[in-house]
């Protein structure tokens, strides 16, 4: 049911071949799918190569022609969706009723970009003077080296795939190691749907190693990095060197409020089903909870006891509603935090614990009575640990949202008009959704401000940061 892993570079699929390599696991088993080829010094010079050409190529197709190519694409991965969905659940571990949704999402970001590509518009200025032309035209930058992590195998991939194409620049990307196998299905999708060769490229490697080749080419002229915020500090001084674009989507702290006037138990159903989804290990899952007092035990009442019923299990198995963690180093990460919790008097009111003697699972944990300065009130989780705590007033609680060098993405939650607004404005987040978890569609700028990174994806957004704006003034 897994895939055959290899790289893809100028239109070919190469598989071991006496490359080094690593061993891609099951996190619901920890046993072995496949083993991942990974690109040599070589390998990654013929994908710049290939990428290049295949610029000069795909720069003079038309818009026009670029979108039949990748509506296709996206017509592909619809019909492949249940065999993608399966080799994502295998390697990543969320389950598959998730793995199906974000497979379905990227053929959803694939068409909207393929459309939006075709909507690229320049503008005419006014001149100043008789017989002037002033145009304004939007070009493709480049070459572009993506980078993307293991939680979102095919959706993260995808947003710089499909923006690169659009606006017809040529690709390579490096996708994790750990989860290379959708990613992999998905480019096959872009391949038997006729784009070109050289135009998207796909390598696997030592991250450190491979990003630090591909940004020391002249060659690449943006890159698009979503990760941690220290390794995405790395790339983009790195990038700094040769003044190369950059969009850096980073690590985020999401706060949640939730307002007295709001329905709390309707507010927890809502925010803990989007909390535990792929356990925790979203980007922007809320992971700092604020409950005003009045609602506090009622929220909380509500948070516990949904979970408490997910049920953990191997994300291919009907009835599972959560899988494993995506590797060993987060339970690790977990069971450090419920440490510093239990040391700064947080109570572990439901969960706290590894779950079962194989995989990698944690229970859902819901942890009370924390200090702002704890570890999980002050660093990104990235698992199924939620962290519960009241507030007083509305200044009060902004202050402590906003305290923390991050910012990308919250939540609100309150039955005022005038709260809303007021919340909306005061939060400092790329992203805010206020009675709403709505905040990542393919026609939406997604990106964050502060440490939390620079730049957006989706959205005419995500395009524009594909694109050199030239001004052409013809007399």
């Amino acid at each position: 049911m897994y895939t055959q892993l290899g790289l893809y570079i100028d239109g070919k699929w190469l598989n071991g071949e006496g490359r080094k390599g690593e061993d891609v696991l099951n996190p619901a088993t920890g046993k072995m799918l496949a083993h991942l080829p990974h690109a040599s010094a070589a390998d990654l010079d013929a994908a710049l190569a290939a990428a290049d050409k295949g610029l000069a190529l795909w720069r003079a197709t038309s818009a026009y022609d670029r979108a039949k190519i990748m509506r296709k694409a996206a017509d592909l991965v619809r019909e492949r969706y249940d065999h993608i969905s399966k080799v994502m659940t295998q390697e990543q571990g969320k389950v598959y009723p998730e793995s199906r949704a974000e497979v379905m999402t990227t053929a959803d970001i694939i068409e909207w970009f393929a459309e939006e590509g075709r909507r690229a518009y320049g503008r005419i200025v006014p001149g100043r003077q008789k017989g002037v032309r002033q145009i304004v035209v939007q070009e493709p930058v480049g070459v572009v080296a993506a980078f993307t992590p293991w939680n979102f195998p095919t959706l993260t991939p995808v947003r710089k795939i499909a923006a690169a194409l659009a606006a017809g620049c040529s690709i390579v990307v490096k996708a994790s190691e750990e989860t290379p196998g959708a990613c992999v299905e998905l480019v096959k999708c872009f391949a038997d749907a006729g784009l070109p060769a050289g135009v998207l490229n796909l390598v696997f490697g030592v991250p450190a190693n491979v990003s630090e080749h591909l940004l020391a080419s002249p060659i690449v002229k943006k890159i698009s990095f979503t990760g941690s915020i220290p390794v995405g500090k790395h790339l983009a001084a790195l990038a700094a060197k040769t003044m190369k674009r950059a969009t850096m989507e980073l690590g985020g702290h999401s706060p949640v409020v939730v307002f007295a006037d709001t329905d709390p138990e309707k507010a927890a159903d809502t925010i803990a089903a989007f909390k535990y989804r792929n356990a925790g290990q979203v980007c922007i899952s809320p992971t700092r909870f604020y409950v005003q007092e009045p609602v506090y035990n009622k929220f909380l009442a509500r948070f516990i006891e949904y979970a408490k019923n997910i049920k953990l299990g191997d994300g291919l198995e009907k009835g599972t509603t959560m899988g494993p963690l995506a590797n060993s180093r987060r339970l690790d990460a977990m069971e450090a935090i419920v440490q510093d919790s239990q040391k700064r008097g947080g109570k572990i009111v439901t969960g706290g614990k590894r779950h079962g003697n194989q995989g990698y699972f944690f229970e859902p944990t819901v942890i009370t009575d924390l200090p702002d300065d704890s570890k999980l009130m002050t660093e990104e989780p990235f698992g199924p640990i939620a962290p519960i705590v009241t507030f007083k007033t509305f200044d009060e609680v902004v202050e402590r949202a906003n305290s923390l060098p991050y910012g990308l993405a919250a939540y609100a939650f309150t039955g005022s008009s005038a709260t809303a607004n007021a919340i909306g404005d005061a939060i400092q987040s790329g992203m805010v959704g206020v009675n709403s978890i709505a905040i990542s569609t393919p026609e939406t700028p997604f990106g964050g401000v502060k440490e939390s990174g620079y730049g957006s994806e989706g959205g005419i957004e995500g395009l524009e940061a594909y694109t050199n704006r030239k001004f052409i003034s013809q007399g």
